[in-house]
């Protein structure tokens, strides 16, 4: 579906018993999300997962806004929701209320609720890559721009269990307030490919990735469903994938890449998860 300058596509719930009958056909038609960047678009995929949005905007020559979506039912995009936007291309600027604010590559921006936002890159031969966000809101908070150097880091894992890997967490208690949506990036260092391993689900909270940093002839095998009915999705750079609260979310690559993982639910604790036992799995 089309209006102005933007695409969308709506993606229903499932339940795990339905998950579980799924080949790889149906599961990439439900799950996956491609062609986020396309030069001059916003493509944005409304899910039934925690009314989560996930989209791309790719501004070249000219400006974006983001428009309104049928799904959302309200005359602005982002009058009854929260919005957080990470640029993986090149520099760009984000203009919120009449306010820009620049953004470098893995800067992240949040914009509360009722804002007009509009999108720009400083250089069509080099467009930003604007990563969309969004969920429901029930109040309205500061927009905030977190640049990558203020984010909260943590190292973790070891070459010798191939999950060498540092999270910068771009919201946190101590961070930026949101309504639900919690983000941030990891991005594993060079012979690692393993990530959210050992693993876990979180039936609170959805949660969606996006693989990026990848050769173009690589390809990350993201794993999903119960821990007893797992499946895969193969990823290639810049693709994103849904995980429903009942499903794991790990991946496996076959080279080192990086990832923007997000969340929406009951609430933002970062450790509120349950953790799946190797021997669980199947």
């Amino acid at each position: 579906m089309t209006a102005n300058h933007t695409d969308y596509s709506i993606r229903q719930a499932f339940d795990p018993a339905t998950g579980a009958q799924m080949g790889s056909s149906a599961l990439r038609d439900n799950f996956h999300i491609g062609n986020l960047f396309v030069s001059g678009r916003v493509n944005l995929t409304y899910t039934h997962y925690d009314r989560m949005v996930i989209g791309g905007a790719m501004p070249t020559n000219t400006a974006l806004a983001l428009e309104t979506i049928k799904p959302t039912g309200t005359p602005g995009f982002l009058d009854r929701r929260e919005l957080i936007l990470v640029n993986i291309g090149g520099k760009g600027s984000i203009e919120v209320d009449g306010e820009r604010h620049a953004l470098g590559t893995r800067d992240m921006l949040y914009v509360g609720m009722g804002s007009r936002v509009t999108f720009a890159s400083d250089d069509a031969s080099t467009p930003a890559k604007f990563y969309l966000l969004s969920a429901p809101a029930h109040q309205k908070h500061p927009t905030q721009l977190i640049q990558i150097g203020d984010a909260k880091r943590i190292d973790l894992g070891s070459r010798e269990t191939s999950n060498e890997r540092s999270i910068f967490q771009f919201i946190h208690p101590e961070g930026a307030r949101t309504c639900q949506l919690v983000v941030g990036m990891t991005q594993l260092a060079p012979g690692s490919v393993w990530n959210t391993m050992p693993c876990h689900v979180h039936d609170r909270r959805m949660e969606a990735y996006l693989y990026f940093d990848l050769p173009e002839t690589a390809r990350v095998f993201h794993f999903m469903g119960e821990p007893t009915e797992t499946r895969h999705i193969v990823i290639a750079n810049e693709e994103a994938v849904v995980s429903p609260p009942w499903s794991i979310h790990s991946g496996c690559g076959t080279s080192s890449y990086t990832f923007i993982w997000a969340m929406a639910g009951d609430n933002v604790d970062y450790t509120d998860v349950d953790a799946v036992p190797m021997d669980m799995l199947r």
